[in-house]
């Protein structure tokens, strides 16, 4: 019955016709000229892409793309001319602007980096997007509270402190720059993250990129993640080079605000379909960013999905800093070794990614160690297998190797990086060991006493004198 009153209804094209005609804007002829042509357009088309189907199949789209994800060093790096016209843009404002006076000291801070001051995580940030703006490569940054930053970190917008004019500094760098844009976007995450994915898809010259609050809240746009950010290129050759900001990581604030669920992204990792990075410093931000849009010899970019895991905690941890040289000179690097330790003596080598890293740095000094590693996976997927043989070729056979994570043992990425980790020490017989907390429904514990508790233990485990088999571990605590 409702098929036969659909056929029976007339269109909306047929109504919007008639009504238009019956109102005189338009006469019946011009209607029927306005049909032929489209109708004449979208078989014309139709028949180029009959004509021309090589061109659209998803290898040739996404062939640049992977070349560059399996080789991904691009020169990244920045000249101190181009830093130093930066550092000028963003710490000047016109003359009747009046900034608010607890963010003249910040301003001042940012100047300090030419005098060789450590760099922080949201001015490597802010290089990084000043560079590219430079190079004529726009950049677009939506989310709740990006202006800002949800941490106060941010600021790349300012509000006069008497009338609330606002004035970004990163559309004021030269007359010729490309186009900067940065939004406060509502709570609705599905919504915009659909939108962003659709303008990376439109523009894939921008570097186009959304931001969740907490990296948690991208659970608001779970469909879009797996319908789209994931599989577009698979299901439609459809490439996409949206990157998300999720911030993540464990400092006692509860479960709805410490993971933006690593795993979930690591189980949708397949054929090279997007990037997952954890990065421990600003300079590997700042190249990662950077890399994104120089992914290819004719600089459209990656045109894969970048999923970066960035910092709480770490944005203003003393020790996550970067200098200037570290943008002048280097790259994105996909795996850090330790430089502080003797391959040759080390007994232990702790593989971690992200803010977790420094816990065990802290650790190590208070232990006075000497014979641990801790090198960090900064690059989770594509897995660089190829850097990580490099790596473990230079410690002895019997060096023991463990995994240290925050996250419960369920989650994070030790289940992803054990499965790809383990054929690189079968050879010599090893099992990688887990080191982290026990599994759990929860991502987070609710009290700060007993985060911070879990988070001794970790660091304790990774350097007993014998790692644990975890399953012995969980039971213990259970108990």
């Amino acid at each position: 019955m409702l098929y036969r009153k659909i056929k029976d209804h007339p269109s909306v094209s047929n109504i919007y016709g008639k009504k238009l005609t019956e109102q005189k804007v338009l006469a019946a002829a011009q209607i029927d000229s306005i049909r032929k042509a489209v109708s004449g357009r979208l078989n014309e088309v139709y028949d180029l892409s009959k004509k021309d189907a090589q061109k659209y199949e998803v290898q040739e789209l996404s062939a640049v793309d992977a070349e560059s994800i399996e080789r991904p060093h691009p020169d990244t790096a920045v000249s101190l001319e181009t830093i130093q016209r930066i550092v000028a843009g963003i710490t000047t404002f016109p003359a009747d602007f009046r900034l608010h006076p607890k963010l003249k000291g910040f301003i001042e801070k940012r100047k300090d980096i030419l005098k060789d001051a450590p760099i922080d995580w949201a001015l490597g940030e802010t290089l990084a997007f000043g560079s590219l703006v430079l190079e004529g490569t726009p950049v677009r940054l939506s989310g709740q509270d990006s202006g800002r930053g949800t941490f106060s970190q941010r600021h790349l917008e300012y509000s006069d402190a008497e009338n609330g004019k606002i004035y970004v500094p990163l559309r004021h760098l030269a007359p010729d720059q490309a186009r900067f844009d940065v939004f406060d976007s509502f709570l609705s995450e599905y919504a915009v993250m659909g939108f962003e994915f659709g303008y990376s898809v439109a523009d894939p010259l921008t570097l186009v990129m959304w931001e969740a609050q907490f990296g948690d809240f991208a659970n608001g746009a779970q469909i879009l993640i797996d319908q789209f950010v994931a599989s577009a290129e698979s299901k439609w050759g459809q490439p996409s080079g949206l990157t998300l900001l999720l911030p993540h990581g464990y400092e006692g604030q509860g479960p709805e605000h410490s993971s933006a669920r690593i795993e979930r992204f690591l189980q949708l990792c397949a054929e090279n379909n997007m990037q997952v990075v954890n990065a421990s410093t600003p300079a590997q931000y700042f190249h990662v960013l950077r890399r994104q849009m120089f992914g290819g010899h004719d600089r459209r970019g990656m045109r894969k999905p970048l999923i970066i895991f960035t910092p709480k905690r770490m944005l203003r941890h003393p020790r996550a800093v970067s200098t200037i040289r570290d943008l002048m000179n280097g790259r994105f690097q996909e795996v850090i070794p330790d430089a502080g330790v003797d391959s040759a003596r080390a007994t232990r080598v702790l593989f971690c990614s992200g803010q977790v890293y420094y816990d065990l740095v802290a650790g190590r000094e208070e232990r006075k160690v000497e014979h641990i590693a801790i090198a960090r996976l900064e690059q989770i997927y594509p897995f660089p297998s190829a850097a990580l043989a490099e790596l473990l070729a230079k410690y002895p056979p019997t060096t023991e190797v463990a995994w240290v994570q925050e996250e419960p043992r369920n989650m994070g990425a030790w289940r992803f990086v054990q499965e790809c980790f383990q054929p690189l020490l079968d050879a010599s017989k090893r099992a990688l060991r887990y080191v982290g907390r026990p599994e759990s429904a929860s991502p987070a514990t609710g009290s700060l006493k007993r985060h911070q508790q879990e988070q001794a233990e970790i660091v304790e485990a990774a350097f007993a004198a014998e790692i644990k088999n975890s399953k012995r571990q969980i039971a213990r605590r259970r108990k």
